[in-house]
């Protein structure tokens, strides 16, 4: 494959996953606002995180990636990658509470989006390079052509 034919392979995975986790974001924000009205915000808050990291690991590994269903590993992977993001994030944030004590919101709000910009970058890579990556159609072993599905099972 030539370089600028896998660049506008990555450049358009990436914005599906942008375009995706927005998405799952911004209804995962919705669904926590509706929650809160009934149960305590933390709880709220944890059901519609575990929700929408099922949800989004689902839409990155099959639409983003094209790579089909994740299975329980592909969903652990991509939860530990949203652990890793939020605490980030948090450092981000509670680094700034104690370097600048009276921030206003506008700086609060453009330290938490950049670190969110960076964490989703990593994000990304994290799981189009490991925990979504395309597999060889060659065994190494036997010379032949292996299924998808044959690696999908042994991993």
């Amino acid at each position: 494959m030539n370089g600028l034919r896998l660049i506008r392979r990555h450049a358009a995975a990436f914005g599906r996953f942008a375009g995706l986790g927005s998405g799952v974001t911004l209804a995962a924000s919705a669904a926590m606002v509706l929650l809160s009205q009934w149960i305590p915000w933390m709880a709220a808050n944890a059901l519609t995180t575990v929700a929408s990291t099922v949800v989004a690991t689902e839409l990155h590994a099959r639409v983003s990636f094209g790579h089909g269903r994740p299975g329980l590993a592909g969903h652990l992977k991509s939860a530990a990658t949203m652990a890793l993001g939020w605490l980030v994030t948090s450092a981000a944030v509670g680094s700034l509470a104690v370097l600048r004590p009276g921030a206003g919101l506008v700086l609060q709000q453009t330290v938490y989006l950049s670190a969110t910009a960076l964490v989703g970058i990593g994000r990304y890579l994290v799981l189009r390079l490991a925990v979504f990556a395309e597999h060889a159609s060659r065994s190494r072993t036997g010379g032949g052509v292996r299924l998808r599905t044959a690696y999908d099972a042994a991993a």
